[in-house]
């Protein structure tokens, strides 16, 4: 499970483009997509829109925008985060629901479907609804 990065955007960031340019992440996520086939697996890229960073991973409260120099934050609920680690666990979530359910990894917006998660839809048995006797 990886999050899918615009690296195009961080580079513009001129301060930092130099190292993010010779840390080649393109080449690894190719790298782990050749691993993934070569070992039967799935790779899940989370949306690079999905708010990682800024979603308690305890509440799933989406939290405000935060600045870069930010590296800590509270949630309403009163759990502290660093910033990575939190992403991390809220990508590592996210995949996990997109590979038990199938589910979209974004959170809900709005009334959707408000207050309910993705939930794994078992198939119906063929002799569903036929009375036994």
């Amino acid at each position: 499970m990886i999050e899918d990065l615009a690296v195009a955007n961080l580079l513009k960031n001129h301060t930092l483009a130099r190292a993010i340019s010779d840390a080649s992440w393109r080449m690894f996520r190719e790298f782990l997509t050749y691993k993934c086939f070569w070992y039967g697996r799935e790779l899940i890229v989370n949306d690079r829109w999905f708010p990682s960073t800024r979603l308690c991973s305890q509440c799933g409260h989406l939290g405000k925008k935060l600045p870069l120099n930010v590296r800590e934050w509270t949630c309403l609920c009163g759990a502290v985060h660093d910033r990575d680690v939190n992403a991390a666990c809220n990508t590592l979530a996210a995949g996990l629901a997109v590979k038990a359910c199938g589910a979209d990894a974004r959170p809900q917006r709005g009334n959707l479907r408000p207050g309910q998660s993705a939930v794994k839809q078992e198939t119906r048995r063929a002799t569903a609804g036929i009375p036994v006797r």
